[in-house]
């Protein structure tokens, strides 16, 4: 704000002196001679104007100029995956107040950067998929019938997130959370293909006994690298503290009573569409 006062009282003097000339101008007939007009000699008539008074964003490029060169580094890269353009030295420096010309470790850390490509001149930011819309994003995708991780095509262009549930939404693709974390996260081709299973598959599968205690099913999945949703053993110890009594619930449905054997046969809805 101090600056743009001071740019403006400048031009309101600029103004004053030349309206102060075309009367001299005017007047030259009985003038005998007429100083030309110097803006040097009129900004020196006039009370100094501090140009270097926009204390801010000097104080800003201070600031970023005094951080780590790793800082630094990692400040000109998000500008370059932000904008996705080839920018200069004096270009970076101008957008974010990095000088890369003049920090030589700030300069060799961008340049060998796997995330920047540098042709000598010009910096670019180079994701690890080179894509551009949503249909080179379903291509690959469908090259990886094994699944890609999603962490591997954020950086591919700036929309791609919003095309990745665009694709979920109309059916191209699954989304498959491993942990809750979006950096396991992985994106599958819906191929749209009927899949085919054995009878002896299907047989093995309804064969296999579930544990009847949830205790014994959150052992099962800690044994296979999976976290239970549930914590039924430190559940049941709070009741006990608290002398509340567990009572578990009561299956109705399909006949089954406590002594009925639980198998994966009691299961037939997870085959049929495999039948």
């Amino acid at each position: 704000m101090a600056l743009k006062e001071s740019l403006d009282r400048f031009k309101k003097q600029q103004e004053m002196c030349q309206k102060t000339l075309s009367s001299i101008k005017a007047s030259s007939s009985s003038t005998p001679r007429v100083t030309p007009y110097n803006p040097a000699n009129a900004m020196s008539a006039a009370p100094a104007v501090k140009f270097s008074s926009d204390i801010e964003r000097l104080q800003q490029i201070n600031n970023i100029r005094n951080t780590s060169a790793a800082a630094q580094t990692k400040r000109a890269i998000d500008l370059l995956k932000e904008t996705r353009q080839a920018l200069t030295a004096d270009q970076i420096n101008e957008a974010c107040y990095v000088d890369v010309k003049a920090n030589k470790d700030v300069f060799d850390r961008l340049s060998n950067n796997f995330k920047v490509y540098y042709d000598g001149t010009r910096f670019f930011y180079k994701p690890k998929h080179d894509l551009e819309d949503k249909t080179q994003l379903l291509k690959l995708i469908q090259d990886f019938p094994e699944g890609i991780a999603v962490a591997d095509l954020e950086d591919a262009y700036p929309s791609v997130d919003h095309d990745l549930k665009a694709l979920k939404a109309a059916g191209e693709i699954w989304l498959v959370s491993n942990s809750g974390s979006a950096a396991e996260d992985m994106a599958y081709p819906n191929n749209h293909r009927a899949i085919e299973v054995d009878d002896d598959l299907k047989q093995l599968f309804r064969g296999i006994e579930l544990p009847r205690d949830m205790i014994d099913i959150e052992k099962d999945l800690h044994k296979n690298g999976m976290k239970p949703a549930t914590n039924t053993g430190k559940r049941r110890a709070q009741a006990q503290v608290l002398d509340i009594s567990i009572k578990p619930k009561q299956k109705k449905k399909h006949g089954i009573s406590k002594r009925t054997k639980l198998t994966n046969t009691h299961l037939p809805e997870l085959f049929k569409d495999l039948s």
